[in-house]
């Protein structure tokens, strides 16, 4: 009997023999083509996906050409990288082009991280840098343990030891060192840890009690967030160093960086509470009412329902809140305190270093410095947004 064949002619398989529909081999996974992945596909999908895109695109790199060869020339080729005095930095028939004065920056490093920290005593200031690096890495990394830990070091016992390091206490065998000497990025660093240390618990709070029904809470709530919001820091400032001694005996009056602290952190408190208010208020009322219906008393419903949620979605205004904060720490240079910025101005006008580009160097340095501690803010906070953002997913 002649066999069945198939359309093609090959006999089709009768009786005990197997039938195969699925190929037995695996097929290799053809590439993805290139104009998908690569560099030339994320140039076309990231810069050239429009007119408008293309247009921008094409000016952004014209200015880019025309400003980057002068600045590259400047801060590197063309810089003074040692020297002792100004005759480093300025222009002669030997040098006839000088660009950044990275001499200067070297030989004021230290005036510029401390101020005037008597030199004996600045590994004070170096023990107090680790043990906050040590302290935030601890607290926002994910992968280190025991955050309860982290958070009673953070916001107990770091205080208690900095102020011990940085003040001195004679008992301890650390001498006292008047605040007047401090400077530098050690202000800028203190002036703005304090701030948002203090800023984000007493906002909440605030943001509480201005949505709070007892009438008492919610004035004083009120009355302490337009109040502060309405002026600007520099009155804050200048109403806590200057105009307070006016009305306060001179045996109580605080120490002047203090109350450049108490008035940082009041103020950076009013607009930490409006950003807290805003994720209050965009989280959705079933949210409020199934903590309600579960039995939570008021205190469990906003630490295990409420709150987590409301600061996951203001995570980006928190963030921008405390870049704010940082940079305006500068302000405190009006009720003569040497930031980082004060102690560049005070560099740059020494007669040894009176030099053309000393000024714009020194400025360079600030805002890499600060550009550097905003961009990772910044970074740390995206990478947060993105690893709660998976629990959105579908």
């Amino acid at each position: 009997m002649t066999a069945t064949t198939d359309f093609g002619g090959s006999p089709i398989p009768r009786g005990d023999q197997p039938v195969r529909f699925v190929r037995a081999d695996t097929v290799a996974a053809s590439p993805p083509p290139s104009s998908e992945v690569g560099p030339i596909a994320w140039i076309r999908h990231h810069l050239f996906t429009g007119p408008l895109n293309i247009f921008l695109t094409v000016v952004i790199a014209a200015l880019a050409l025309w400003l980057l060869p002068g600045l590259i020339r400047f801060l590197f080729i063309d810089a003074v990288w040692s020297g002792k005095d100004r005759e480093a930095c300025i222009i002669t028939e030997a040098r006839p082009v000088v660009g950044a004065c990275w001499a200067f920056v070297a030989e004021r490093a230290g005036y510029f991280t401390y101020g005037s920290y008597p030199i004996p005593q600045r590994w004070r200031v170096d023990t107090f840098f680790v043990l906050l690096g040590l302290g935030v890495v601890w607290l926002l990394s994910m992968r280190l343990p025991r955050k309860d830990l982290a958070a009673l070091y953070f916001f107990v016992g770091l205080p208690i030891i900095s102020y011990v390091l940085l003040v001195g206490v004679p008992a301890l065998g650390l001498p006292y060192v008047e605040t007047t000497l401090w400077g530098g990025i050690l202000v800028s660093i203190v002036c703005s840890a304090v701030g948002m240390v203090v800023s984000l618990p007493l906002g909440i709070l605030l943001a509480l009690g201005r949505r709070s029904s007892m009438p008492a809470a919610r004035l004083f709530s009120v009355t302490f967030i337009e109040f502060v919001r309405g002026v600007p820091l520099i009155t804050v400032l200048f109403m806590a160093s200057v105009m307070l001694p006016l009305f306060v005996p001179s045996y109580l009056q605080p120490d002047k960086l203090l109350r450049a602290l108490i008035g940082i952190a009041l103020f950076a408190s009013a607009y930490m509470a409006e950003v807290v208010r805003a994720g209050l208020q965009a989280l959705p009322k079933g949210q409020y009412e199934g903590a309600m219906a579960l039995g939570l008393p008021y205190g469990l419903m906003m630490r295990l329902v409420v709150l987590p949620q409301a600061l996951k979605i203001t995570i980006p205004n928190i963030v921008n809140t405390f870049i704010g904060l940082f940079k305006d720490t500068t302000l405190v240079v009006v009720v003569g305190i040497f930031d980082f910025l004060k102690a560049i101005e005070a560099a740059r006008i020494d007669p040894r270093w009176a030099a053309p580009t000393v000024s714009t160097t020194g400025y360079v340095y600030a805002a890499i410095f600060y550009f550097i501690c905003c961009y990772l803010m910044s970074r740390y906070a995206r990478d947060v947004e993105a690893r709660l953002a998976k629990a959105d997913k579908r």
